[in-house]
């Protein structure tokens, strides 16, 4: 196929247009092209020289600054299914290998005599605080998929899940500190290599949340930049 010229100017400003997913995005960008090649063939076919047959193609299809925003709006729910499936993945995870861990740390510094009274009770919010976080990214992870065409308004549920993340990470963190920190004898896990390395998984675990919630908030602020072709 020979070089396109008005068409590859205006995929190319589509392109420019659009902020997402990187796969999902440069998929969308080449069914647009694909659909308007067929449209020129098909004029071109009918008669119209190549460069008017491109020319009819782009403008029976839609200006940049009108077509984006419906590809915008999907690249941002694919985003926001992204950034549940973390939360249903990784915080439930996240979780259930600190409770295999105090499980396994030497008892001897885990006493029931050592603890203050507050901590079972934060110990059990905080897992209950990570539970739920990961029921809602299964809930949203849904919404945005198979439930997609029941929910009004899917790019305030992919910011909502966003503005959680947000809220629960610094929760989540400084409720860990002072799990570990605030006993009587506080948990040192640099001495203790399986402590060492799930903390690692869980700093990892929330740099990936904060992320794709950091994305996501981008994405569902402003509408695409009007580029036109």
């Amino acid at each position: 196929m020979a070089n396109t010229g008005v068409i590859d100017d205006y995929v190319a400003g589509l392109g420019r247009a659009l902020r997402g997913p990187r796969r999902l995005r440069l998929d969308l960008v080449a069914e647009a092209r694909d659909s308007l090649l067929d449209t020129a063939e098909a004029l071109e076919g009918d008669g119209l020289d190549r460069a008017e047959a491109e020319r009819v193609a782009v403008e029976e299809f839609g200006p940049v600054g009108v077509i984006a925003p419906a590809y915008q709006e999907e690249l941002s729910i694919a985003a926001g299914r992204r950034l549940a499936a973390v939360l249903f993945v990784t915080v439930p995870l996240t979780t259930l290998m600190w409770s295999v861990i105090w499980r396994l740390y030497p008892a001897s510094l885990t006493e029931y005599g050592a603890r203050p009274d507050w901590f079972l009770p934060v110990a059990r919010g905080l897992d209950i605080l990570q539970l739920l976080v990961g029921l809602v990214g299964g809930a949203a992870l849904f919404a945005l998929g198979r439930g997609l065409r029941r929910i009004r308004r899917p790019l305030l549920v992919t910011r909502r899940l966003a503005l959680l993340v947000w809220l629960m990470l610094p929760v989540t963190l400084a409720l860990s500190v002072a799990l570990t920190t605030g006993s009587r004898h506080p948990v040192v896990l640099g001495d203790y290599p399986p402590g060492v390395g799930m903390s690692l998984v869980s700093y990892l675990f929330w740099t990936v949340q904060l992320y794709a919630a950091t994305r996501c908030l981008s994405l569902t602020r402003r509408a695409p930049a009007p580029v036109t072709a």
